[in-house]
């Protein structure tokens, strides 16, 4: 008997019925989470990186993006904890919506501190690309998420029904939506303002009726798609703070790709990061961004912010160094606050990283 369950066991291997198990294939779809709707900057990017990849994959990786925050139900700080269990494969996600789970990510949050430098598109590169931006990565990857990549939703600007806003006291008494983070409730308090942290369909109905003065989000990512001037003559161009973007995966579903494939995630990455970069400065630098989305092809309909807020009535103030600096000593109680929330280590790592580029 023996004997024969010896030449059945031998047969069986030959013929690979105990064969170790073949490494596991892809899913049929993975998916990627952007909060804001799909003709934003923000899920303009989030698209491209998803072209990209299933291009440059010949179809092994099939990303689909989920726009409007569908995956989370509309509760967009609780993306990352779906990243990290798994309900998540990939997200662009902002750094506002994670800092509730990682503090340093309040950093870009802090207010006038890119502004408040020469170049502020050169200070938020040196941030991503310096000691600081090294610094952000390693508290995102502590939660378990595997860091892909950098985008950007922009600066973020104020628009109003009421105004022109020339200096902090013009804003005494307003009342604007802001998001719900606690750094923004601190912020616009510190400006002499009510903030109101509501969803977007109450504000729009607070606009709607006069109740509620203003909101503030990125010119291109946002304000133009959303048609802002429906409900707002003022636009207040301040940068008192920007807005960068995460590219993240679940770290499982990270280890499961090839190292090929992994590499190619990576470089669709750098792509993406550059595209977005692209569409949030557009018509507000010295014109590489229009360039650069000119060379692939990828230009949008509005390439200059500034004349489609003019032809649309609104009425635009550009921020001096010195109107800013006036901003930034106005909050300087909200960065000393949350720079011991943050860590006194990364800020001056990225004073540093900003000084350096300028």
């Amino acid at each position: 008997m023996k004997r024969i369950f010896r030449s059945a066991l031998l047969a069986a291997v030959c013929l690979g019925l105990f064969a170790a198990p073949a490494e596991a294939a892809y899913k049929k779809e993975y998916k990627l989470s952007v909060v804001p709707g799909a003709t934003s900057g923000w899920g303009l990017s989030g698209t491209y990186f998803a072209d990209l990849v299933k291009e440059r994959t010949n179809g092994r990786i099939n990303i689909k993006v989920y726009h409007g925050a569908q995956l989370m139900a509309g509760k967009q700080t609780s993306e990352l904890l779906l990243v990290r269990n798994g309900a998540i494969d990939f997200a662009l996600a902002s750094t506002i919506n994670w800092s509730p789970q990682v503090k340093q990510l309040n950093l870009t949050a802090l207010p006038f501190f890119v502004a408040n430098n020469p170049d502020r598109y050169k200070a938020m590169d040196a941030i991503t690309s310096g000691k600081s931006g090294k610094m952000l990565i390693a508290a995102v990857e502590k939660t378990k998420v595997k860091f892909i990549g950098w985008g950007e939703n922009g600066f973020r600007e104020l628009t109003t029904s009421k105004g022109p806003i020339h200096k902090p006291a013009d804003m005494n008494g307003m009342k604007l939506r802001v998001c719900g983070t606690p750094i923004f409730i601190d912020i616009f308090s510190a400006l002499g303002t009510n903030p109101q942290a509501i969803n977007w369909s109450e504000a729009v109905t607070g606009f709607q009726q006069g109740i509620v003065d203003g909101q503030e989000n990125p010119t291109n990512g946002i304000n133009i798609p959303l048609q802002v001037w429906t409900w707002h003559k003022y636009h207040t161009d301040w940068h008192y703070m920007i807005d960068p973007l995460l590219l993240t995966a679940n770290q499982k579903v990270w280890k499961e790709f090839s190292a090929e494939d992994q590499k190619i995630l990576m470089e669709c990455a750098k792509d993406m990061e550059k595209y977005s970069k692209a569409l949030s400065r557009l018509g507000f630098d010295e014109g590489s961004a229009l360039a650069y989305l000119q060379s692939i092809g990828k230009a949008p309909a509005v390439t200059d912010p500034y004349k489609t807020l003019a032809e649309k009535g609104m009425n635009v103030v550009k921020f001096t160094p010195e109107m800013i600096k006036e901003f930034y000593d106005a909050t300087k109680s909200v960065r000393d606050k949350w720079t011991k929330e943050i860590g006194e280590d990364l800020v001056k790592a990225a004073e540093a990283d900003m000084k350096a580029a300028q």
